[in-house]
């Protein structure tokens, strides 16, 4: 009867315990926090400027009374500087923009000319604008992206005489064509980012006509047509507005 005394004791003693072991047992600690990672957003309005190198190939021909000379064809390069603007908006990595450029350029070459080599011709182009669209892949702070539209430069092309070095025509343009680019571009902070682009732009023909010009050797033109295409390669810096530019944070 004793012994069976001290059993019952224990099995009770036992019984009350258990549950709080049990619930000891049930507590785990809890999971880390989900990782956390900055993305960098590249939606907003953009200022900015560029600088860089741009050459032009061209090709001249004159109108006489006997029809049209081929004059040849030549290469000019020089320096760009100027400045952009534009929206850009960003789905996931897609990114969408829109874009304004002006640049003041300094493209010139004077050649002698085939068809009299007693006259010289002088081609420049001294402005350059684009307006484009954009289409860019982000990786976070890495935008990569292709662009196309609408093209003008401000040219301007002069005949002269070599021995006198007297102008005998003079033509100034403004001419459109389309311009196609791909280009690169980084965000060193959460407004401003840092990129490389190059455009190359077809400009087609553009004619002139002279009031009857005759060169030392001869020649009477009564007009000219130049055909051009130009390529640029500029290094941006660009600011953005407002809180577009700052990282947002993700969940993974």
């Amino acid at each position: 009867m004793k012994a069976f005394s001290i059993a019952a004791i224990g099995f009770a003693a036992l019984s009350m315990t258990a549950p709080a072991m049990a619930a000891d047992m049930a507590v785990k600690a809890a999971p880390p926090p989900a990782p956390l990672a900055a993305v960098y957003s590249w939606s907003g309005f953009y200022i900015g400027g560029n600088g860089g190198w741009g050459q032009s190939h061209g090709c001249v021909d004159f109108v006489t009374p006997a029809g049209t000379v081929a004059a040849g064809c030549a290469d000019r390069s020089g320096g760009l500087a100027g400045g952009q603007i534009g929206y850009r908006w960003q789905t996931n990595q897609f990114v969408l923009g829109l874009e304004a450029q002006g640049d003041w350029a300094e493209i010139k070459n004077t050649r002698v000319s085939l068809i009299d080599p007693l006259i010289s011709t002088t081609g420049k182009i001294d402005g350059i604008g684009l307006f484009t669209a954009q289409l860019g892949w982000a990786w976070n702070a890495s935008l990569l992206y292709v662009k196309g539209g609408a093209a003008v430069t401000r040219n301007r092309f002069d005949i002269f005489n070599n021995v006198t070095g007297v102008g005998l025509a003079s033509a100034g343009h403004t001419r459109w064509g389309g311009a196609l680019g791909v280009g690169w571009e980084y965000g060193f902070t959460p407004n401003w980012s840092f990129g490389i682009e190059y455009d190359h732009l077809w400009m087609g023909r553009d004619n002139a006509g002279f009031a009857g010009v005759v060169t030392p050797g001869g020649l009477t033109l009564t007009g000219s047509g130049v055909t051009q295409d130009v390529d640029m390669v500029t290094l941006r810096l660009n600011y953005r507005f407002g809180g577009y530019g700052a990282p947002v944070t993700a969940r993974y």
